[in-house]
């Protein structure tokens, strides 16, 4: 072996790593790829400052104030009145379904109390188990009510204009009065942890297989796809649940999360969840040839699951096309179930349609994944 350094040695190593990266399309794919979805995603489909958020309005007075008020409030970009509840148990419900971030209650003889002077109270429910999602739109609602309703004391009313805030506006955080961001973060670092490593554990389970040559010994024994892919989601379905187990009780004794809905309506959900996960590493495991190519595709699918969702940005702060992607994802409707049982004691009904999404997703990723195993068994 020669000692001089030659150029044309290193050119043909250079020449030959392309080569290889030609030949590895999904790699290279994965160079460009991930690349490029950080880009869009960071740049269009994250926003801190959520606009536009669905709002509902029971309202028992309807005057020329009210209007007002609803008025600026939609001007405001941050609210958008979506539902009119026609008692408090509706409008209750509205919030704690999710269906609505906001609700405004107007008191019964709001005008007439305003134009005595009497600065009549609004009620201002919001939904603050994402304190990002509401922060912005609460302090715009408070200098908002201070204004608006003023230029409405014009001509004769003139002489009634208050020299305070015309109301009295409370504010009513729900489900995290304080605000605390680990109410919001705490729970979902559930769904983010199963989806990381359910997700890494099967696929890599499955082509270690084809890697160390066991799939031979796999495919001679008399068992047929749906037993082979139960047998290696199951187990992880137990490790599961024991990193739920670690993660809620870190949760409740460290970060005083509280536990307001059933545990197990939870370990019911959480079932679906964890397997959705492992059906999603199986497929990749049918599709990689390797290891390497297998953390490839889990890292595709972990970043826009952890962006989209709604665990580090709120979801409703998304443009359209990025909320409809984050609807596909099983993190995206597990997040507000496990938000919903732990913060707001939901029971089933409460969760019924994001539980629906989940299974729905297991059923189409599971039909997938043993049509890709039984086309590996040919």
């Amino acid at each position: 072996m020669t000692s001089r350094f030659s150029l044309f040695r290193l050119t043909a190593m250079i020449r030959k790593e392309f080569i290889q990266m030609r030949r590895d399309r999904l790699t290279f794919a994965m160079m460009l790829g991930i690349p490029v979805m950080q880009l869009v995603l960071f740049g269009y489909a994250i926003n801190s400052d959520p606009k536009h958020l669905p709002t509902a309005l029971f309202a028992q007075d309807n005057s020329v104030f009210t209007r007002s008020l609803v008025k600026g409030m939609e001007n405001s970009d941050y609210f958008e009145i979506v539902a009119h509840p026609e008692t408090a148990k509706e409008a209750d419900n509205l919030i704690r379904t999710g269906e609505v971030q906001f609700v405004l209650q107007i008191p019964p003889n709001f005008s007439r109390d305003l134009q005595r002077g009497e600065r009549p109270e609004l009620l201002l429910d919001a939904d603050a188990t994402d304190p990002a999602a509401t922060g912005n739109a609460v302090t715009g609602i408070q200098l908002l009510v201070a204004t608006v309703l003023n230029r409405d004391f014009e001509g004769p009313l003139a002489i009634l204009r208050p020299s305070a805030d015309p109301v009295n506006l409370i504010v009513h955080r729900r489900y995290n009065a304080e605000g605390r961001t680990e109410l919001n973060i705490v729970p979902g670092l559930i769904g983010v942890i199963l989806t990381m490593t359910m997700i890494i554990f099967t696929a890599l389970a499955m082509t270690r297989e084809v890697e160390r040559g066991t799939m031979e010994n796999l495919l001679t024994m008399p068992v047929r796809p749906l037993e082979v892919m139960m047998g290696k989601i199951l187990p992880y379905v137990i490790i599961g649940y024991v990193q739920a187990t670690l993660v809620l009780t870190a949760a409740y004794w460290l970060f005083d999360v509280p536990i307001a809905g059933s545990l197990w309506l939870l370990a019911f959900v959480l079932f679906f969840f964890v397997a959705a996960n492992l059906a999603v590493g199986f497929t990749f495991s049918t599709l990689a040839r390797n290891q390497l190519q297998a953390m490839q595709m889990t890292m595709f699918f972990f970043l826009p699951s952890i962006l989209l969702s709604g665990f580090m940005f709120p979801f409703r702060g998304m443009p359209q096309w990025a909320q409809w992607i984050g609807e596909v994802l099983p993190l995206t409707h597990f997040l507000r179930i496990v938000r919903g049982i732990l913060l707001k004691g939901n029971g089933l009904s409460e969760i019924t349609p994001d539980l629906l999404a989940l299974l729905s997703f297991l059923t189409v990723v599971s039909i997938i994944s043993l049509n890709r195993y039984r086309q590996t068994l040919d």
